[in-house]
This record gives C-alpha cells, structure tokens and sequence, in this order.
C-alpha cells in the first residue's frame, strides 16, 4: 500500500467535517477564516546543562522520541551570575511541530497521553494567551508511550504551546474542544 495517500485520521477529520461544524458555530461566513492549528511548540528547559552535557543528550534523546524530530538546542541570551550562566551557554531545546507531524502529535496527546494520567479530569480553560493559543507543562515525560521509564536515570519536564490562527480565546478554544482537547467540566 502507499504511505502517501494515506493521510493523518484528525487532520482528515479537520478539513472534511470539523472546520464545517466550527464556521456554523463560531458564524465565520468566509471558509478560510476557520481557525486551525498553525504549529506546536515543545520547550525544554533542562536542569544542571551548564554543569554536566550528558543532560542535554539525554533531553534530546527524550524529546525525539516524543515528537519524532530532531529538537533545536537553544542558547542562553544573558549572563546571570546567580544561576552560573553565561551568554551562549546551551541551555534549553526546542522542537517545532508543523503539518501531518503536528496533528499525529496533537491527536497522541488527546488519545493516550492525558488518558494515561492519574486522576485526571480535564486541561484548564485558563491557560489560553488571549489570541487563541493553548500552553500546558508536563513535570515528566514518562507519560508518553516511547519513553521507557527504567532508563530515565532524571526527571525532567516540559512545556507544550498549541498555536492556532484563532483570533481570540473563544475561537481557540472551541477549536481545541472540537480536536479532542478534553477541558475541564
């Protein structure tokens, strides 16, 4: 079978039914006016860099396995005495998530990551920015399926940032609640 005319189950989802059922609800009379993911954005900022470089391997390690993409290793912009730091010191990854990678990413999170917490209830409502974008932390990383919790030897957390082309939080989040995104009742 061919693998190119397969295409991701949610993002075949968005543009056949759910964009449809969002311009009837939000009363967006032009189609391309829908809000859409644009990206998703995995940051990392990991503990002791500075002091030993095993950790930021193994934060690399971690979050290609996560998000299937190599991450950008980022560097530090300032110099602050009080935390050791020195300008152009590696400190932080980043992973920028786009197209069918971003939607299979998005539609792992709603399916089995939140379901694989304990006494989970919901995201909530409150972490939008105002222009329709989504953030929320994770404290570890053990609750994605690639990662093999015997051979985390630290635990280590990160932020996700869901970016859309909504143009306030209403429209974002109706967005999100249409994906799968399970909000708190």
């Amino acid at each position: 079978m061919d693998n190119t005319n397969i295409k991701n189950s949610l993002q075949d989802r968005y543009n056949k039914e759910i964009s449809k059922k969002l311009q009837q609800e939000l009363g967006i009379k032009n189609v391309l006016a829908t809000p859409k993911l644009s990206k998703i954005i995995i940051n990392m900022g990991v503990k002791d860099a500075v002091s030993d470089k095993k950790h930021m391997e193994k934060g690399v390690e971690i979050l290609a396995q996560i998000t299937g993409q190599k991450p950008k290793v980022m560097k530090a912009k300032k110099s602050i005495s009080s935390f050791k730091l020195r300008a152009g010191e590696e400190i932080a990854l980043m992973v920028t998530l786009r197209g069918k990678r971003m939607y299979d990413f998005y539609q792992k999170l709603t399916d089995i990551v939140f379901p694989r917490f304990r006494d989970f209830h919901g995201v909530k409502k409150t972490s939008f920015d105002g222009k329709g974008n989504y953030s929320m932390g994770f404290s570890e990383s053990t609750v994605f399926p690639e990662i093999d919790p015997s051979k985390i030897d630290r635990i280590q957390g990160f932020e996700v940032s869901v970016v859309t082309t909504a143009k306030n939080d209403e429209q974002g989040f109706a967005l999100l609640k249409a994906l799968g995104m399970p909000f708190v009742k």
